[in-house]
């Protein structure tokens, strides 16, 4: 079995994803990681990097190659990343969401504990993340639906939706492996 995480920006798919790998003691797979550090090799950030990604596919190509062959030669992993849910299709294919200033407040909490996400320049206030998501996301749309015709925030794509805006990582958790726990089930049986 699959489980692939996406959602929106500061919904908490990172922190849910290792928890839930760590529970089932199975594998994680980071794609923005894999994109965040594309983007350092070539002296970007990952808004920059992102940007030029809506005239040029190879920086989203070469990720997404990656996670589609993952899906065909490995099983029992969780993989988290905008696109996992299209490129594994057998995935179990879970969304966060969260709302836009909420998911802003969270991510600004993060960088000031550690600012190693390679995030845009000059994120000052949680306003000034919102700001940041929202290019994000715009470039997001643009790009997948430019290369892939599809939408990667619209919760129909998914077996799975939860709005995180008012819940801790801990009733996060629960819910997902609740669910997880019941698609396991199911495929026993």
């Amino acid at each position: 079995m699959i489980i692939s995480f996406s959602g929106a920006l500061g919904s908490g798919k990172s922190t849910i994803a290792q928890m839930l790998a760590s529970k089932l003691k199975w594998p994680r797979y980071y794609i923005g990681g894999l994109r965040r550090e594309a983007a350092k090799k070539q002296g970007l950030t990952l808004a920059e990097y992102n940007k030029l990604g809506e005239t040029d596919i190879a920086t989203d190509k070469e990720v997404d190659e990656y996670q589609s062959e993952l899906g065909k030669i490995e099983d029992n992993f969780v993989i988290e990343g905008r696109t996992s849910w299209h490129f594994i299709p057998q995935s179990l294919k879970i969304y966060l969401d969260v709302s836009l200033e909420e998911g802003a407040k969270r991510i600004f909490a993060n960088l000031q504990q550690k600012n190693n996400r390679n995030e845009d320049e000059g994120l000052n206030t949680w306003q000034d993340v919102l700001a940041s998501n929202k290019a994000r996301i715009a470039s997001d749309k643009i790009r997948y639906r430019k290369y892939y015709g599809i939408d990667v925030y619209d919760p129909k794509n998914f077996d799975f939706y939860l709005d995180t805006t008012k819940l801790g990582p801990e009733e996060v958790f629960q819910a997902v492996y609740a669910r997880v726990t019941e698609y396991l089930d199911n495929k026993k049986n």
